[in-house]
């Protein structure tokens, strides 16, 4: 093949929001597949929150930060178009955490699934509601908030893919779903398209007077994707024995200076509060169970998605750093093809 393989690499880490410095473009041969191996065209990277924890510079729970020259980390889903691997014939598509570049060479170790093209499902799904993020949203609901039927689940980013796909969760459950979001298009948009009963807007003001006429019974189960002043306000209307699944404090990963702390911490113990943080590696014996389930809502129409789409792999550092800024709109991804 005559093909380049254009990758996209770490070069600094950043100071606050990443800015296009951050990043280098580098173009290679495109490799061939040796024995066992099988060459991947990707066709769709995702754009992710924790891949800025990766680049340095701030907090981080990962001790895997990106050094200069790293090939940024990043899933991709990728069409098999040299094979020499009898398990991954020509023409089959998968998804796997192989960074952000064009082309790659697997032996299938190193995947996450192999898609399956009888689901009804768009294959970009597959890097967002039916794929890490819907597997995130299910985890993070079902398995740390275990909301019950009537119960209120109130979930932040709700605009965002894994927010959104959390308050459909919800409602498929029988709960009243709250969403809290940035500015009215957004809030609109968590209501009238995905469904909620009800969005906040935190940057319209009192944002605890907004929650309290949204979810009159008080919050039984918050899904935090932000962190910071937002969960301390929930908090401060959590009933007892809520809980708190934690999946991201987007608050924190471009902060400078001292970190907000919460000054409610008492509530825990006031209301028996439980707040679990999860990593969905943590849980990869279901993640088969929640793609399946979010696979069949897609293709009876009981889950909605948006998506966000930047158009070739050198946009790739602008969309990231955009995504970052709340830009986009549901999940964040690049054709590459």
């Amino acid at each position: 093949m005559t093909e380049t393989n254009t990758r996209i690499l770490f070069n600094s880490a950043p100071e606050g929001l990443p800015t296009p410095d951050n990043f280098r473009i580098d173009h290679v041969p495109v490799p061939q597949p040796g024995e066992d191996q099988f060459l991947l065209r990707n066709h769709y990277l995702s754009l992710d929150p924790y891949q800025r924890m990766l680049m340095g510079g701030g907090w981080t729970y990962s001790p895997n930060v990106l050094k200069s020259g790293d090939l940024m980390v990043g899933r991709v889903l990728g069409e098999v178009v040299e094979s020499r691997n009898p398990q991954f014939p020509v023409g089959t598509y998968v998804v796997g955490r192989l960074g952000w570049q064009t082309h790659v060479l697997s032996d299938g170790s190193d995947l996450d699934f192999v898609v399956d093209p009888l689901a009804g499902v768009p294959l970009s799904a597959y890097l967002g509601v039916c794929g890490s993020t819907g597997v995130t949203a299910w985890v993070g609901l079902k398995v740390s908030g275990q909301p019950k039927a009537g119960e209120t689940v109130v979930v932040s980013a709700a605009a965002g893919s894994v927010g959104s796909c959390v308050g459909q969760l919800a409602k498929d459950m029988g709960c009243r779903a709250v969403g809290i979001a940035g500015g009215a298009d957004k809030c609109k948009l968590v209501v009238d398209e995905f469904g909620f009963d009800a969005c906040v807007d935190y940057k319209a003001p009192d944002l605890a007077g907004q929650l309290k006429a949204a979810a009159p019974d008080g919050v039984d189960v918050y899904f935090d994707n932000v962190g910071g002043e937002i969960l301390e306000t929930v908090m401060g209307q959590c009933n007892r024995l809520a809980r708190i699944p934690v999946c991201g404090v987007l608050s924190r990963y471009n902060e400078q200076g001292e970190a907000h702390g919460n000054r409610n911490m008492h509530l825990f113990f006031d209301k028996s509060l439980k707040m679990e943080g999860f990593v969905l590696s943590h849980h990869k014996e279901i993640w088969p169970e929640a793609r399946a389930e979010l696979e069949a809502m897609v293709a009876d129409g009981r889950m909605k998605f948006r998506e966000t789409v930047a158009q070739g792999i050198e946009s790739a550092p602008e969309a990231f750093i955009g995504m970052l800024q709340g830009k986009n709109v549901g999940k964040q991804l690049v054709k590459l093809t």
